[in-house]
């Protein structure tokens, strides 16, 4: 996962359980720092509707801390794609949305379980609640039939937060 001119130059791991690279590096050795890693259910081969990639925002700036930076419309302006490689294929995505949130349970919105849309309805409110809680209007949507990524980290102007970056496939 790359989004350029920032240090979010990541490999991305995924495995059966979500926590296992929380506090592990790419060669499962314990690091504070943990991995960035993909949703365990979300297949990123077919894909899935939505691919959520979650990775600690850290202190030090590195792993996903400079997805906040989206929290500026000014830097989403001159960093709009993010590149999203798997092993056999090379693609972009274009940011949509930008929004935080709480993981507290029972509140907030709970963008995690979006994996595959039942309907192009089901597509379509998700969308509408990203769009919804979005710190600005990007002019960009999305519908039935593209492919997302959702962008996680922690956010820390609330408890238990969350900033999310979602963007659709475009090549």
């Amino acid at each position: 996962i790359r989004v350029a001119g920032t240090n979010v130059n990541h490999s991305i791991v995924q495995t059966n359980n979500n926590d296992y690279y929380l506090k592990r590096d790419f060669e499962k050795n314990y690091s504070s720092h943990g991995c960035i890693y993909a949703c365990e259910v979300a297949n990123v081969f077919s894909p899935s509707d939505n691919i959520t990639i979650y990775g600690h925002n850290m202190n030090d700036g590195s792993m996903f801390a400079a997805l906040t930076k989206y929290s500026d419309k000014k830097f989403w302006e001159t960093h709009r794609y993010i590149t999203f490689d798997t092993l056999m294929e090379h693609h972009t995505y274009e940011v949509i949305a930008v929004f935080t949130t709480t993981a507290s349970k029972g509140q907030g919105f709970n963008y995690h379980p979006f994996i595959d849309a039942d309907s192009p309805e089901e597509f379509d409110e998700y969308i509408a609640d990203c769009k919804i809680r979005a710190l600005y209007d990007t002019g960009v949507t999305a519908t039935y039939g593209d492919k997302l990524i959702t962008l996680s980290t922690c956010e820390y102007s609330q408890k238990n937060g969350r900033f999310a970056v979602v963007a659709k496939r475009i090549s």
